[in-house]
């Protein structure tokens, strides 16, 4: 693919994954609203829908690509909780509406990773007890929000669960597209390999994201972006992390223990406390958490050279 071909998929799949978001929202306040529950859960139970994130760790972890294969949720959970908290934050600010436990449990759902692979080796025992890990974080989070419920004046969308499964379907489309467009435009630029597997394919694969986030807060929800992003943060850090050790255990290099390790740990680390810290998360926190990510690849770019 051409870097012309990449950037006009890229412009694509950020159209399609705007439009599908917002059909995302709408599909999830109606469904919510006729099981009876708070949308806030039912955002975070699809947080991680999307599984191309888990399927190139696999096929990474399947090829002997142990690094690789940690680079798609270490630097997934990275992306998440630095690049796009604060892109959403500086689209469309987010009043924090959720109980402090929610920020509790942003900042302590990486860090049994971190205390299994600090050693350089995560085993399929370790793999599955993150798995584990994951269910409990995933319920315990879910309830720091069940009383959100939606707004009794807020008129129901027509054919809730449609626009629920179309949502997904055309985001996971838009974010397919708006990969390949980003990963293709950077590989053009000649940007390395390893650089390209921890920073660029992380970020492509969870690009679309950012309309996740900032859709529902610029609707006045802004409980489901935050929903979204821990979701998704627990679901790379423990579920995809457990699932791909329990295939194949990962011996990891120096390089990730020492920097992309510790890296997606603090990440979550930080945005819990602007949560706690701050009533919401404005401009201002929005530029902070950017300029953080930004740090992380140049300090990415130095160690690859």
């Amino acid at each position: 693919m051409s870097t012309v071909l990449g950037l006009a998929a890229l412009a694509a799949g950020v159209a399609a994954a705007v439009w599908a978001a917002d059909v995302l929202v709408d599909g999830l306040l109606g469904v919510a609203r006729a099981l009876g529950i708070a949308p806030f859960v039912l955002t975070v139970a699809l947080s991680g829908f999307e599984t191309e994130n888990l399927a190139a760790g696999i096929a990474a972890d399947v090829k002997g690509l142990p690094d690789a294969a940690a680079g798609t949720f270490l630097g997934g959970t990275t992306f998440l909780a630095l690049a796009v908290a604060g892109l959403g934050s500086l689209i469309a600010p987010m009043r924090v509406g959720l109980p402090r436990r929610f920020a509790a449990w942003t900042a302590v759902a990486p860090l049994p990773l971190l205390a299994f692979a600090l050693d350089g080796y995560l085993s399929r025992l370790e793999g599955g007890i993150l798995v584990a890990w994951a269910a409990v974080a995933l319920l315990a989070l879910a309830r720091t929000g069940r009383d959100l419920l939606s707004d009794d004046d807020e008129a129901p969308a027509r054919r809730p669960a449609g626009r629920l499964l179309v949502g997904l379907a055309v985001l996971t489309g838009g974010g397919w597209m708006l990969g390949e467009g980003l990963r293709t435009t950077v590989r053009n630029l000649g940007i390395s390999g390893a650089l390209l597997g921890n920073t660029a394919v992380a970020a492509s694969v969870e690009a679309e994201e950012v309309a996740r986030v900032a859709v529902p807060a610029r609707r006045g929800r802004p409980e489901l972006g935050l929903g979204t992003i821990v979701g998704s943060v627990i679901h790379f850090a423990a579920l995809n992390a457990g699932v791909i050790a329990l295939i194949r255990p990962l011996s990891l290099s120096q390089d990730t223990t020492r920097f992309y390790l510790p890296a997606a740990a603090a990440g979550p680390v930080v945005l819990a406390g602007l949560l706690l810290a701050r009533p919401q998360l404005g401009r201002v926190e929005g530029a902070a958490l950017v300029a953080l990510y930004v740090a992380y690849v140049a300090a990415a770019i130095a160690i690859s050279a």
